[in-house]
């Protein structure tokens, strides 16, 4: 037992081993390809931050692969450690303790002890820099180490460093083949146990063994043990005893449960069932709930109180195999255990197996985790590329018509309106005329030192007090005529430059995105603000009434004037007065709209340039969007995808195996489908085994299996279970992929054939109708609905199934993919969105309707598929039939219209099959029925329907 025993450690030892090289390469390809991402300039240091992998993951990640694993033997003495590495070995490699000893032996000190494989045997005495000592061994032949070169002498206390050698054993041992290193701690060590278990573990992955040789332990093996559980608290430790403990007062049902998790150590590497899982889960709920102590000593043992008081779980952690199988996406994290007696000591098999497969799961769910965050980035990004290439030009085509528009309307509205303006002008001046003859009369002249009784001035101080008035009432004019025209304009200009504006600011945010500045954008939209203000506000108005100041002042240029008069309030009031009678309205109101006119010719001029200027760098800018969505679509995401596909694959083959692959249910053109009994707690399952023939294929096989596993579970999709890499497929040549998934009862073109009744038929189009919009609501389309593609359960319920040519709408590139019959017509065009699965649906609810699987009439006479796409382009479409009412005749035209835009939505398709089944049901004698032979007729498959067409 004890050389199978050995065996078997080797083998879980070889396997781990295998796997950390995939897992090696898995992680390289993985940070090779962030990396290029990272280089590639295309995302942000935000982006970037989140799809990497957090540096204490990719620290683990690496001593994993890059470090030995090390079998850590601690314990209460040094023959107890002996005689577990003498158990792992299959021989006495370590003296054992005499059976007449005395307590001095049982007490005795040993050095620290490291085997590691060796061509030959050979054993040295080496100090913490690595040079030995020969020269302080014993040199005689043997075949178990000299007890001399193994005890710590009390007399180096000239040389106290003598004491902490390491004795190194090379032995030529298929358990040490892969780099594997045994490590038994040092005993009665002086040292702190930090200390001590640090220079233990060091540069290794530490599998951790205690040996127990009393029933309880000291005060200070508890103090030891909970100085292991600050420096590792979820490493678990294997506690062996080397005696059988003592037999401990336990309830009925206890003793029971008790039993059943002890029997389990016996019975290694194998699985149990579920009436004993459940008696382990009842089991451990019974010791976590944290009883007093007084209860605690009544049922467990001494040595199980201990090491439950200092957190250890000392379970068999069988049920935690299961719960992951329950559960998956719960981290596999392995509890210690307690062998209570020696003769059960194999049962280590389990929890060094259980370890592996943690550290190898955890690595691989890092892994996964991180490149499903990237894809899930890329299909985000992607999404934002697509709507901006949509959208964009749709912003640039608005804001040409728009402008369009308001220079229009405001050029007609200052045709038009000239006549409003010159009332506007005439109501002004009689509503302000006599508070500007009050503030005239009350103006003081800057400038002149006029006399105080009113004496005649000169014709030159005469004048610059005529001037001054004439620039007062102007002044007042101009503004009081300015605020009324920005009154009779503002809800026009409100109304279309404020959606402008903000349609520019969107372009400018999205084209700053990628440049520093845009200069021209924010040019433009300052030339239109200023364009369309129209320069009527109060600061500005003088420009505007240019034309009308000066018309003002040669009117009163050319006045008759007599003698330079007396400057009191009369004559300023007779001034004003003459100022204001001799405007000519008409005059006035033709040059404010002339100048309008001239300032929005202007402003459209240059509002035009300065658009053709954006265009121009948007245009320039979605060329680089487009390239880079090629570029994410063709390059990046397929390598993050195989490497999200291959890490998950090596999860599941180390958790649950290869799924055995039994009889063949199904062939397609991608692959062979299998039964299978039972996988990862599912039962019964469907395995598709997929050979991809290149890297083509590998990547939208990785990208399908993505797709799949991303979307939430849902009762009309067939879900994906997990996925397994066959490398010895082919001799090693062509790996298989093997896709788990639940298995169903037949397909919906078997199921026809057999016969169905309406309502049935009716019912199960509404669940695939339910099926693609939840895929759509996903943003997926399916692009291959067809009969096959539609599996039955045991109670005629619907699911879709095949996601192979499942895409994000936005990472589609526009392939010809589908099934010739249910392909719509803009499929050959590379061009199309999520409407194609409408079209598909269409001619699906044909066949339903129907009730056989006959090819329709206007199909049949195309030989090849070439024919057939031809006929689909010019408008040939499935005949109606009998059988058929008008409610579901139109859903079927209008399903698979030629103008995707002309498909009705599933949402309202939805409720009206919902109709169509409860008006059959409340009457039953109107369903369609089928003539007999009309069942049975063209049982055979027709080729159009069967075959599926792929062009990259």
């Amino acid at each position: 037992m004890t050389k199978n025993f050995s065996c078997e450690l080797t083998k879980l030892f070889n396997e781990f081993n295998k796997n950390c090289k995939y897992l090696k390469r898995l992680f390289k390809e993985t940070k090779y390809s962030q990396d290029e991402i990272e280089k590639s300039g295309y995302f942000d240091n935000r982006q970037l931050s989140k799809i990497k992998i957090p540096c204490v993951d990719e620290d683990f990640i690496q001593k994993i692969i890059d470090q030995h694993l090390g079998i850590i033997i601690l314990g209460q003495n040094c023959w107890a450690k002996a005689s577990v590495v003498n158990e792992l070995f299959g021989q006495s490699l370590l003296p054992t303790l005499p059976p007449n000893h005395n307590i001095e032996e049982e007490q005795c000190s040993w050095r620290m002890v490291r085997l590691s494989y060796g061509v030959q045997t050979k054993i040295s005495l080496a100090l913490s820099n690595n040079y030995e000592l020969v020269e302080n061994l014993v040199e005689q032949p043997w075949h178990t180490v000299p007890r001399a070169n193994l005890e710590v002498r009390k007399d180096h206390k000239e040389n106290p460093e003598l004491n902490t050698a390491v004795l190194e054993i090379s032995l030529n041992h298929h358990l040490l083949w892969n780099d594997v290193e045994v490590i038994v701690s040092p005993s009665n060590h002086n040292n702190q146990f930090s200390q001590m278990y640090n220079r233990c573990i060091e540069g290794l992955t530490p599998i951790v063994i205690y040996c127990i040789k009393d029933n309880s332990l000291t005060e200070k093996e508890q103090d030891d043990l909970m100085a292991l559980r600050k420096i590792a608290p979820a490493q678990p430790v294997y506690f062996v005893c080397s005696r059988p403990l003592p037999t401990c007062e336990l309830t009925e049902s206890e003793q029971h449960d008790r039993g059943t998790v002890v029997s389990c150590y016996s019975r290694p590497l194998q699985l149990f069932s579920y009436k004993e899982f459940s008696q382990i889960e009842h089991y451990q709920k019974l010791h976590n709930q944290r009883e007093p102590e007084s209860q605690i000593s009544n049922t467990k043992s001494s040595l199980f109180q201990q090491l439950y008081g200092l957190g250890f779980s000392v379970l068999c952690q069988s049920n935690q195999k299961k719960s992951i199988q329950r559960q998956r996406s719960e981290p596999y994290e392995v509890g210690s255990e307690l062998s209570e007696s020696f003769d059960k000591f194999p049962s280590i098999l389990l929890l060094v197996q259980r370890v592996l497969q943690s550290f190898l799961v955890k690595a691989c769910t890092v892994l996964n985790e991180a490149c499903n965050r990237c894809l899930r980035m890329f299909i985000l990004t992607a999404f934002d590329m697509t709507r901006d290439m949509v959208i964009t030009p749709r912003r640039l085509e608005y804001i040409c018509q728009r402008e369009t528009e308001l220079y229009t309307s405001l050029m007609t509205t200052v045709n038009t309106k000239q006549e409003e303006i010159r009332q506007l002008i005439i109501s002004t001046i009689i509503g302000m005329k006599s508070d500007l003859l009050e503030e005239v009369a009350n103006h003081q002249f800057q400038g002149l030192n006029l006399p105080e009784k009113g004496e005649l001035l000169s014709l030159q101080d005469l004048h610059i007090c005529t001037i001054q008035i004439q620039n007062l009432v102007l002044s007042r004019l101009s503004n009081a005529i300015a605020g009324k025209l920005i009154g009779s304009v503002d809800c026009l200009r409100e109304s279309f430059v404020g959606t402008l504006v903000r349609c520019l600011s969107n372009l400018e945010k999205a084209f700053s995105e990628l440049e520093e500045s845009v200069p021209a954008s924010s040019a433009l939209k300052q030339i239109l603000n200023a364009a369309y203000q129209v320069d009527l506000t109060v600061k500005t108005s003088t420009s505007v009434l240019a034309v009308f100041l000066e018309k003002i002042k040669q009117l009163l240029q050319n006045l008759f004037w007599k003698p330079p008069p007396r400057i009191d309030g009369a004559w300023k009031r007779r001034v004003a007065g003459d100022m204001l009678a001799s405007l000519n309205e008409s005059r006035l109101a033709s040059s404010i709209c002339t100048q309008i006119q001239d300032q929005l010719k202007a402003s459209h001029k240059q509002f035009a340039t300065s658009l053709q200027q954006l265009e121009s760098m948007h245009l320039a800018r979605l060329k680089c969007t487009k390239e880079q969505r090629l570029k994410v679509r063709k390059i990046y995401a397929p390598k993050i995808a195989m490497c999200a596909l291959e890490s998950t694959s090596l999860r599941d083959m180390v958790l649950f195996g290869v799924p055995k692959l039994e009889r063949e249910i199904g062939r397609g053109q991608y692959g062979v489908v299998y039964s299978c009994e039972s996988w990862n707690g599912f039962s019964p399952c469907a395995v598709k085994s997929v050979v991809p023939p290149d890297d083509k294929h590998w990547n939208d096989l990785a990208m399908e299996f993505f797709y799949t596993r991303s979307i939430a579970e849902h009762e009309r999709i067939v879900q994906i279970q997990g996925s397994v890499i066959d490398y010895s497929y082919g001799g090693g040549n062509t790996p298989a992929v093997l896709l788990i998934m639940e298995r169903l009862q037949r397909d919906l073109h078997s199921a026809i054939k057999a016969g169905l009744d309406f309502n049935t038929r009716l019912k199960i189009a509404l669940d695939v109708i339910q099926g693609i919009r939840f895929l759509h609501s996903q943003g997926l389309v399916h692009r291959d609905i067809k009969l096959k593609n539609v599996l039955l359960d045991n109670k005629n319920r619907a699911k879709i199934t095949d996601l192979g040519f499942c895409k994000p709408e936005a990472m589609m590139s526009g392939s010809i993919v589908g099934t010739p019959i249910h392909m719509a017509p803009e499929l050959f065009s590379g061009q199309y969105d999520n409407s194609v699965d409408v079209y598909a649906f269409g001619i699906l609810f044909w066949y339903l309707c129907a009730g056989h699987v006959q090819l329709p009439c206007a199909y049949e006479q195309c030989q090849t598929k070439d024919q057939l796409w031809n006929c689909v382009r010019k408008g040939s479409r499935p005949e109606r039939l009998p059988q058929f009412d008008n409610e579901c005749w139109e859903l079927m035209e209008e399903c698979w219209a030629g103008d995707p835009s002309k498909r009705p939505l599933l949402g309202n398709v939805e409720p009206r099959l919902v109709a169509v089944m409860q008006r059959y049901r409340s009457s039953p004698k109107t369903c369609p029925r089928l003539k007999q032979e009309e069942v049975f007729h063209h049982l055979s498959s027709d080729p159009f329907t069967m075959l599926e067409f792929y062009s990259g």
